[in-house]
């Protein structure tokens, strides 16, 4: 089945091209914009909100995917192994009703929460709310138990006051021209990166600690677990389809980056790039050969209703050095213990 043409991620963005003239002409108009925005909270003319608890934002200064989620999880693990109770606030990008505050639980339909925080519920268990007041649904969790908030995204959502802010950037793609949207990727100017308490260099599945190439750069690695069978079976590892052709499915922000994973694990990879966050229907599936399909975990919360046998999700956990963690939980309030029952 051939698909529509994709919007694609301007090709002036990150190949040194020259972007076009009509992109230059409002780039500065979108940086006074954002210069202003900032000078307003400074000044207090906007007000930032606590949440009353910790709150720890995982983000980017650069449109698209980088990361950020893998790490929102691991972050979510080491917490929960620390003794905090983590909740995880999201804007829910892609769902049908952007205006409703939700609850996320795992199973729900991914038009009412996005796929991102519905992956996220699913593999963390903690509590996640979805809210475009993402001081709101900090508050929320905060309400409902949790000691501390880990929010997945919101690095530019001024109106949250956070106590640390991670940035994530992708090792290969870094700040593309290093201009702000619409003539470049950023979203933020690059000085904006030196405010964040730490910052993390993705390097995929295939990098190493010896990548990173600045002292001030986290190097995170991306592990591959088990494949999942959507349609129930045992899980497989990435190995079992090496010199084997299969339909790769993705619809995050770089789809790329997921085929190149699989053809560097000896995979003959069929790829069918979707727009990031679609919707998927079964007639996306109608390739015209019967062979496996592997697909993000992002994708496959999206198609488990319809899922076939030969579906699998491909899941990656993030990896960073222990001097990371350790530096992370430094920066955060020491915990209060509970008085003794």
């Amino acid at each position: 089945m051939s698909h529509p043409r994709l919007p694609q991620t301007p090709a002036w963005w990150f190949d040194g091209s020259t972007p076009p003239l009509w992109a230059r002409a409002l780039a500065p108009l979108y940086a006074g914009a954002v210069a202003l925005r900032r000078v307003a909270y400074r000044r207090g003319l906007l007000r930032s909100r606590r949440a009353g608890v910790p709150v720890v934002v995982v983000g980017n200064l650069v449109a698209g995917g980088s990361g950020k989620t893998p790490l929102v999880l691991a972050v979510v693990d080491r917490l929960r192994g620390a003794g905090w109770t983590p909740g995880i606030a999201s804007r829910g990008h892609g769902r049908r009703d952007a205006s409703t505050p939700r609850w996320v639980e795992a199973g729900m339909d991914a038009s009412l929460c996005g796929d991102e925080p519905l992956l996220i519920a699913h593999a963390s268990g903690a509590p996640v709310r979805v809210d475009r007041d993402r001081a709101a649904a900090a508050a929320a969790l905060a309400a409902a138990g949790c000691d501390i908030v880990v929010c997945d995204d919101g690095l530019q959502h001024y109106r949250l006051a956070r106590d640390v802010e991670i940035e994530v950037q992708d090792a290969r793609r870094r700040y593309g021209n290093g201009l702000l949207l619409p003539a470049g990727p950023l979203r933020e100017p690059l000085e904006r990166a030196a405010d964040c308490t730490l910052r993390v260099l993705n390097l995929g599945v295939a990098g190493n600690d010896a990548d990173a190439s600045c002292a001030d750069e986290w190097p995170m690695r991306l592990g591959v677990g088990a494949l999942r069978p959507l349609a129930g079976g045992r899980s497989l590892p990435l190995a079992a389809f090496a010199g084997q052709r299969v339909h790769a499915v993705a619809g995050i922000g770089e789809p790329e980056r997921f085929f190149s994973m699989l053809r560097d694990a000896g995979i003959g990879v069929v790829p069918h790039a979707f727009p990031d966050h679609h919707a998927y229907a079964p007639a996306d599936f109608e390739f015209g050969s019967q062979l496996p399909v592997l697909m993000t975990e992002k994708d496959a919360v999206k198609c488990a209703a319809f899922a076939r046998p030969g579906w699998h999700a491909v899941p990656v956990a993030a990896r960073l050095p222990e001097a990371f963690w350790q530096a992370l939980l430094g920066r955060l309030p020491t915990r209060v213990a509970e008085a003794p029952r």
